[in-house]
């Protein structure tokens, strides 16, 4: 299963008692997602497109628990789970619509149904489970939420914020996503739905990569600069055994005699061992100093 599949199998599995909460919940499944579909008789299932059947299951406990239906079926099929409605219910369904749904957009959540935070962490949950989903953060961070219309982002986005949360949208064919990118808000973001297990497991996987890219680094680090080391000591070595063959050890001054002497007997040492071996010891700014009066004599020397 994937990892967005086990954040909504969780979700799908919380108990919610409070009843404007549980019509919160359902109010997004709904608008969001839900379809009402007619035929000669007239309305009879409620279609909700899901990638899992749980979420179907899920909207089928919530009527039950708001005690909105008599009699439902359950099926699923090609991702599209159908609850058939009795007779008897599809007035009540009608009524719960015009107390769920925005005036002002047929697609929205009324606001009076998601007025409290509480019923704003079940929307978010609701929603999530009809139209959202999240890549395995194994491989990247991404939370989104596929909305049908520019109105439907614009409320999650504005629900989001209550918690601080700051979403983005972007139009992707004929839809609106919303998205989060930031680790850190797709984890608050599954503290608020109340997906906690699945937060502990992103939590988990986030310090297992961050212990590894710290590790990469500095290994980079590491790597980067023995290389560097290495290429200065050979250079060193070809500066001194050219001024060794044009110029001759001799000519030079005491102490950069001594220190090209070293160099070429401890062609490996770094800097720091260098002046320790140097009588007296001198520290590396001073042997950096005198190497580096090496290659500028040696660079005179190939010049002249």
């Amino acid at each position: 299963m994937s990892f967005s599949g086990e954040v909504k199998e969780e979700l799908v599995k919380l108990e919610n008692d409070a009843r404007h909460c549980q019509i919160a919940e359902l109010a997004a499944i709904l608008v969001y997602s839900g379809a009402l579909r007619a035929d000669d008789q007239g309305i009879r299932c409620i279609e909700i497109p899901s990638d899992t059947p749980l979420v179907a299951s899920r909207c089928l406990m919530l009527f039950e628990k708001l005690q909105l239906m008599s009699n439902t079926a359950l099926s699923d099929a090609q991702r599209q789970c159908r609850l058939f409605l009795d007779k008897n219910d599809i007035s009540v369904i009608k009524k719960v619509q015009q107390v769920i749904k925005d005036k002002e957009g047929d697609n929205l959540v009324n606001p009076l149904v998601i007025k409290s935070l509480c019923c704003k962490r079940a929307f978010l949950r609701g929603a999530f489970l009809s139209i959202g989903s999240m890549s395995n953060p194994e491989k990247g961070y991404h939370l989104e939420y596929v909305c049908s219309d520019i109105q439907q982002a614009e409320q999650l986005v504005g629900t989001l914020l209550f918690y601080d949360i700051h979403a983005k949208v972007v139009a992707r064919k004929k839809y609106q996503v919303v998205y989060l990118k930031e680790s850190e808000e797709i984890v608050e973001l599954l503290n608020v739905m109340g997906a906690h297990i699945s937060l502990m497991n992103l939590e988990n996987l986030r310090i297992l990569k961050d212990m590894r890219n710290a590790i990469n680094r500095k290994v980079n680090c590491e790597a980067a600069n023995i290389t560097k080391t290495v290429n200065a000591a050979s250079k060193q070595i070809d500066d001194i055994q050219y001024i060794k063959e044009h110029y001759g050890f001799d000519n030079l001054a005491d102490h950069l005699r001594q220190m090209a002497e070293l160099r070429l007997e401890y062609p490996d040492a770094t800097l720091k061992e260098l002046g320790e071996y140097l009588t007296p010891k001198v520290g590396k700014s001073g042997v950096n100093h005198r190497l580096r009066k090496l290659s500028e004599l040696a660079g005179k020397i190939r010049n002249s």
